[in-house]
């Protein structure tokens, strides 16, 4: 019996590069894949579905129908926070696809399978960082075919990726979780985005357009943090004024608070909101990486919230994967 277990890092969503249906091609995601924290699943070969958490086993129903294969027992071994901005519903899928492949000897296929898991349906980054971690630029899908009303599930390709880069391993992503209300997901998830689309500037589109290729693309290539800390601020802020109506400001609270608090501390740069949030978070590098934690945590406990902060590295690969057992 071969039994495999896969390990993929979280995700940081800086945002998308068109949200207008008056442009060609809609979404566009920018991100970078972490070093941690991490999910690990472990899979086994199976007649059947065994998983103990709900969405663990659905995801488990979606591999074996996609994979045709006769069943798994899978565990979670760990877990990324849900629905905070951190990606976790595509690693934790992306990782339950693959283990499940391995553990039967086949090709997990990830990117082409990614849809029937539910995943990759606007943003391609989170599938780009399980692929290969580095950050990643994708192209996003054309307008004619993601109106204010996307695909039926599973009815699309995950977008390709544009840019990729890997960063230098001496940066570090200062990542802050607050217990506050998740994000965004879902059908709820959905509903905001048509109404952001629906009234979308396209003028934004354009500034950002400027600012990934003339200051984000050129940064990212040449390992420079200050200038690539500065566009990854200035593309979220854009980002949150299409957001500011559904959301309740540029940033939601309380992340809002927390960008604003940060962006103070001299040690760190490219200050933002990960997708939906709660998660903020911003980067420096190695020999500064204390300093900025300590700012994060006097932020959160002078707001009086409760809360993670997290130092990590950029992920220069994509998912760990291993098996032992019979092959």
């Amino acid at each position: 019996m071969t039994t495999a277990t896969v390990s993929a890092g979280a995700r940081l969503h800086v945002g998308f590069q068109n949200l207008s249906l008056a442009r060609e091609r809609l979404y566009g995601g920018i991100g970078i894949g972490l070093a941690e924290p991490r999910v690990t699943v472990t899979a086994e070969p199976a007649t059947s579905i065994v998983a103990a958490d709900p969405l663990l086993r659905n995801y488990a129903n979606r591999a074996v129908d996609v994979l045709a294969v006769s069943g798994v027992t899978i565990t979670l071994e760990g877990s990324l926070p849900r629905h905070v901005g951190l990606g976790s519903g595509t690693q934790l899928a992306l990782a339950v696809l693959t283990a499940t492949a391995r553990a039967h000897g086949l090709e997990p296929r990830s990117r082409n399978r990614a849809p029937a898991m539910g995943r990759g349906g606007r943003s391609g980054v989170g599938v780009a960082t399980f692929e290969a971690g580095g950050f990643v630029v994708d192209a996003g899908h054309p307008t004619t075919r993601f109106t204010t009303e996307p695909p039926a599930e599973g009815d699309w390709t995950v977008p390709p990726v544009v840019a990729r880069h890997d960063l230098p391993p001496e940066w570090r992503f200062l990542v802050v979780v607050p217990d506050a209300d998740p994000g965004r997901s879902g059908d709820d998830e959905d509903a905001s985005m048509r109404a952001v689309v629906e009234r979308a500037d396209p003028a934004i589109a354009d500034e950002i357009a400027g600012v990934v290729t003339r200051k984000l693309l050129p940064a990212a290539a040449a390992g420079r943090l200050e200038p690539f800390g500065e566009a990854i601020a200035e593309i979220g802020r854009k980002n949150g004024a299409w957001y500011a109506d559904a959301q309740g400001g540029v940033f939601r609270p309380p992340a809002g608070e927390l960008v604003e608090s940060l962006e103070g501390c001299p040690v760190l740069s490219g200050v933002g909101q990960s997708s939906w949030g709660p998660v903020v978070y911003g980067v420096t590098d190695a020999a500064h990486a204390d300093e900025a934690a300590a700012a994060a945590r006097d932020a959160l406990a002078d707001r009086g919230l409760e809360g993670e902060v997290v130092l990590a590295a950029p992920a220069g690969t994509g998912a760990r994967i291993r098996t032992t057992g019979d092959q």
